[in-house]
C-alpha cells in the first residue's frame, strides 16, 4: 500500500527539472555531434549524462542548463527524443542513496532510472532520478530531510 502525503503536503509540487532522452545510432562520432551541436549553437551546458548502449543505437539521458533552448538544437537537427520532468535531489553524509531507496520503498515507488550529475560547485552530490510517481516521491523525499533541486539550481 502506498504511503499518502499528510495534508500539509497534499498541495505541494515538489521542483522538477526538465530531462531529455536523445536516441542516437550507435556510430563513432554521433555523440560528439549532439553535444557540439547544444555548444556551439546554443552554448548549453550540460549538467548530468548517462549514456546506454546496444548494438545498433544509444539512449543518452541528459539534463542541461536551459532546456527550452536545447530542445528547439535538438529539434533542428533531427535528433529523435523525449522529454520528461525528473527529481534532482542532493545526496550527504545523513541523506545517502541507501537512504533515499529505503523511503521510496517504503511508499512502494519503483525508480525507473538513475544517474548523477556533474560535480556542483560546492562540491555537493546530487542524484538525477525518475519514479513512478515524482510528485509523490518528492515529497517524501522532502519530508525526510532531501533538498531537492529545480531548473533554475542547474543554471549556475
Amino acid at each position: 500500500m502506498a504511503m499518502l502525503p499528510s495534508d500539509t503536503e497534499i498541495g505541494y509540487a515538489p521542483p522538477m527539472v526538465r530531462h531529455f532522452s536523445v536516441f542516437l545510432d550507435n556510430r563513432v562520432g554521433k555523440l560528439l555531434e549532439l553535444l557540439a551541436s547544444l555548444d556551439e549553437e546554443g552554448h548549453i551546458s550540460v549538467r548530468a549524462i548517462s549514456i546506454q548502449d546496444s548494438s545498433d543505437y544509444a539512449v543518452i539521458r541528459m539534463l542541461v542548463d536551459r532546456p527550452a533552448t536545447a530542445r528547439e538544437i535538438l529539434e533542428k537537427h533531427q535528433f529523435a527524443l523525449c522529454e520528461t520532468d525528473v527529481l534532482v535531489a542532493e545526496l550527504s553524509k545523513d541523506h545517502e542513496l541507501h537512504h533515499l531507496c529505503k523511503f521510496l520503498l517504503a511508499a512502494e515507488l519503483n525508480i525507473h532510472f538513475a544517474y548523477p550529475t556533474m560535480p556542483r560547485p560546492a562540491g555537493v552530490a546530487t542524484v538525477v532520478l525518475s519514479t513512478d510517481d515524482n510528485t509523490l516521491a518528492g515529497q517524501i523525499l522532502r519530508r525526510k530531510g532531501f533538498r531537492l533541486f529545480g531548473e533554475a539550481d542547474l543554471e549556475h
